[in-house]
């Protein structure tokens, strides 16, 4: 039978398969929405855990995690519909950015596309009609969530109170919650310390079991989970740093590789004592740099560790790469590998080196660093879930923080802008003529689920709460929102809830362009896969 009495010329390679239309329309939507849904529970104070087992053989070291961070939940998800992916990519940017918001974003993004469906499927509403509605809305939620932001930046003071309340807003739906006094004093006397500098690297966070969450503190300066080498000082003043990534054994014979065949052990003996003088060498050369302490990020053998005593010299082995870089930074050194020209070799300086214990483990603490920023958070607790939990926690908080120094710009929190900004959209879509007025009070009324979500959360009547506090911004309350300690609606002000400017404006806009993105979509197309060879 000719082609065109069956459906047309088949354009894709076999194996490969096309969805269009509503079909494809559907799978965009449900992939979407499912991801949402997937972790609302963890969203706000109260929310949820949830325990990631990964498939045996896989994961860092096999074990479960047991978090409430939407970043780490979709990261570690394997995901196979397409636009699913894109809110997992959109969480992702989030957490880099700002690093709080990971799953505001994905559920608004998600109450977004849930409210676009109904509207393509029961109202059959074109998608460009839905587009432009919601770009309508989004110019308004954007503008109504600026005129409410507020500005402390120029009063340190006051703007230290505001870095306060937002890590202790942070920190409210995590693990250290119950600590969040304790942990966002130590975030923002850390973040404080950087100066605005645009490196957060600056600051270290070391994880060490035993002792309790409430244990842990901050330390001036950097910590090298490292041991001083055995012989050598265990405290040392006025330091001089050289920071090196080189090889430093001789303890065995080494000639690149090659094959070497001698006809007596007076000619390995010749060979060894050739490779030690070599040594001896390069550790003058190193001495010569007037440097009084050697970091090195590989090994150092016996040989050259006690050329490094006889020199005076402290020597440091086996530094992480990590450390090394961060080290480097902090202590304002070069990364050297060969040691030619001690002219052109950049050394890091230090007030005070010494070993000290934390826990059960000994360290090795660098105190006045040339870059004074520097400094070491050591995070305690009972178990290495604990402290995974409480590492992801205070990434946030730090990033969170780091990002208000840089847009000093705050707003209140609790579900009081998302409410503030409905407001605002169904106030505008009053003046819109045409279909793109439901759209808008679509884009509403995702806004509005947010709230709702967070009191759903906190086993609390999200109806009645909600219309209570949509009630007490129509009489002008912009600072109205839910306090889930009482579980009642109360003003934020009051309560010191309070949030970054720059992470809410990055969640709404990411939201709904991400939903922009997928309400787009007519057409998917899977590639046939590759065939195995043999």
């Amino acid at each position: 039978m000719h082609k065109a009495l069956t459906g047309g010329p088949d354009v894709y390679k076999q194996g490969a398969s096309e969805d269009k239309g509503e079909m494809a329309r559907l799978q965009a939507f449900i992939g979407a929405i499912a991801i949402g849904d997937m972790v609302k529970s963890t969203l706000g104070p109260k929310g949820m855990d949830k325990i990631l087992q990964p498939v045996s053989g896989q994961g860092r070291t096999g074990n479960a995690t047991v978090t409430n961070d939407g970043a780490t939940i979709l990261k570690s998800v394997w995901i196979d519909n397409p636009a699913a992916r894109i809110l997992v990519d959109i969480s992702k940017t989030q957490d880099q950015e700002c690093g709080d918001g990971t799953t505001s974003v994905v559920v608004l993004a998600a109450e977004m596309l849930r409210n676009a469906q109904q509207l393509v499927e029961q109202q059959k509403m074109h998608p460009q009609v839905i587009i432009r509605g919601y770009r309508l809305a989004l110019a308004a939620a954007r503008e109504r969530l600026a005129s409410l932001a507020m500005d402390n930046g120029k009063n340190s003071e006051a703007f230290r109170e505001d870095l306060l309340r937002i890590a202790r807003t942070t920190l409210s739906s995590k693990l250290l919650k119950h600590e969040k006094d304790h942990f966002a004093t130590l975030a923002v006397n850390a973040v404080l310390r950087l100066g605005g500098k645009p490196n957060i690297d600056y600051i270290q966070v070391i994880k060490k079991a035993g002792g309790s969450l409430k244990e842990s503190f901050l330390s001036e300066g950097f910590i090298l989970e490292k041991r001083i080498a055995v012989g050598h000082k265990k405290t040392l003043e006025n330091c001089k740093v050289l920071v090196a990534n080189c090889q430093m054994d001789t303890d065995k014979i080494k000639i690149y590789g090659a094959k070497v065949k001698v006809d007596s052990f007076e000619a390995v003996a010749e060979i060894e004592a050739a490779e030690k003088e070599k040594m001896k060498t390069k550790i003058g050369k190193i001495v010569g740099h007037g440097c009084n302490v050697f970091i090195n990020r590989q090994l150092i053998y016996n040989y050259p560790d006690q050329l490094f005593k006889e020199n005076g010299v402290m020597a440091i082995e086996h530094s992480d790469f990590d450390g090394s870089e961060r080290l480097a930074a902090v202590l304002g050194a070069d990364i050297v590998s060969t040691f030619e020209s001690p002219e052109q070799t950049k050394l890091g300086k230090c007030d005070k080196i010494e070993e000290i214990m934390i826990g059960e483990d000994k360290v090795i603490k660098f105190s006045g660093c040339a870059q004074g920023e520097a400094c070491t958070i050591v995070l305690r607790g009972s178990s290495q879930h604990v402290l995974d939990e409480a590492e992801r926690s205070l990434h946030d908080a730090l990033a969170v923080l780091y990002q208000t120094v840089q847009e000093t710009r705050v707003v209140w929190g609790g579900g009081s802008m998302e409410m503030a900004m409905a407001q605002a959209v169904q106030k505008k879509l009053n003046e819109v003529g045409g279909k793109e007025s439901v759209a808008m009070e679509g884009f509403a009324k995702a806004l509005m689920q947010i709230p709702t979500i967070l009191a759903d959360n906190a086993g609390l009547d999200s109806a009645e709460l909600v219309g209570q506090l949509r009630a007490a911004h129509a009489k002008g309350g912009n600072t109205m929102g839910l306090d889930f300690t009482v579980g009642d609606v109360q003003d934020m002000k009051e309560k010191g809830i309070m949030e970054s400017f720059r992470s809410k404006m990055s969640q709404l806009c990411s939201a709904s362009e991400a939903a922009e993105m997928i309400v787009r979509v007519d057409d998917i197309i899977k590639n046939a896969p590759r065939q195995r060879e043999g």
